[in-house]
């Protein structure tokens, strides 16, 4: 009896720790499940605020698509005083967003870009045609560079480059590639930060060339209703970036309509003769689309390219980017 009485206090201790510790385990089992399912809740959000950011995405560029063509039936040729030339500044999509939806508020969406003339930039691949530099081209993208004050021989850099993977890059006229020539093959160059993998180049470079510079599917025009002075002294080599700045200021007020009153203006300003027209026209076929796409803490930054078709009156998407 009196050894059961000694026992009692220490079976109370044990009762209460043992207490204390299924509390604390029910505390940490419940705290869990609320953090996954927090979790959870968090995730189904990104992912309804991703697709409904895509879907946004996919609407401007339906917009911008329709916009091109619009302006490809109106006019034979593209400027920067055209509709899609306007920039879209942020706009808020009213009500797109339900209200009270959720405890942190996403808030309104907001949705901006812009449309690039991509001919108003020198097309890398016209550096190469099937495999073999193209010399006019070549010395075309090098006064480019001096222009913009970068080392020129980057052009022959970039254009031997681009002509190996041509020349490296399996026929796509035939169903079989032999594993020799999948091996040996050089991927082709598709955007311009892919500049980085050839010696020469850095992001510093890059950065002073992006906006000069494009990868289209084939061998293009340059659009002189819309290219910048620095290419236009490039694509003419008797013009000095002074003269094409004053060409580029010219045709602010009244954009060139055809190659003879191109030629004409020219001989008026400066006394030159326009004799080189090879891939210099007043309209394009490629554009760059820019979007962003802002929805409370949720951003998605889209680029894409699109071709006019069909005589300038339809679009095709040829890709797409996020980042």
């Amino acid at each position: 009896m009196t050894r059961a009485l000694k026992l009692l206090p220490t079976q109370r201790g044990v009762a209460i720790v043992t207490a204390l510790l299924l509390a604390t385990l029910a505390v940490t089992i419940v705290a869990s499940l609320f953090w996954q399912q927090q979790v959870q809740v968090r995730s189904i959000e990104n992912q309804r605020l991703q697709l409904q950011k895509e879907w946004i995405m996919r609407g401007a560029l339906d917009w911008a698509s329709m916009i091109l063509s619009a302006g490809g039936r109106q006019s034979s040729i593209d400027d920067l005083g055209q509709p899609w030339a306007t920039p879209l500044a942020e706009t808020r999509l009213d009500q797109y967003v339900e209200e009270n939806q959720s405890s942190d508020h996403v808030g309104d969406a907001v949705l901006s870009g812009n449309i690039v003339d991509a001919q108003s930039r020198y097309n890398l691949n016209n550096l190469s045609l099937n495999g073999v530099v193209n010399p006019v081209e070549l010395a075309i993208f090098g006064r480019l560079l001096i222009n913009l004050r970068l080392p020129v021989n980057l052009a022959a850099v970039a254009a031997q480059s681009i002509a190996k993977s041509q020349a490296t890059a399996p026929s796509t006229s035939s169903a079989q590639v032999t594993p020799a020539s999948s091996v040996n093959a050089i991927l082709p160059m598709m955007q311009v930060d892919d500049l980085l993998s050839l010696p020469g180049f850095n992001t510093e470079i890059l950065r002073q060339l992006r906006d000069f510079v494009v990868f289209l599917p084939e061998v293009t025009m340059i659009n002189v209703n819309t290219a910048p002075a620095e290419l236009l002294a490039a694509r003419f080599a008797t013009l000095s970036l002074a003269q094409a700045t004053a060409l580029v200021a010219l045709r602010r007020s009244v954009p060139f309509r055809d190659i003879p009153n191109l030629s004409a203006q020219m001989k008026a300003l400066f006394g030159q003769d326009l004799t080189d027209i090879t891939n210099v026209g007043l309209s394009s076929n490629y554009f760059l689309v820019n979007g962003k796409v802002r929805m409370g803490r949720a951003t998605l930054n889209t680029t894409a390219l699109i071709q006019r078709i069909n005589s300038r009156t339809n679009t095709s998407i040829v890709w797409v980017r996020d980042y």
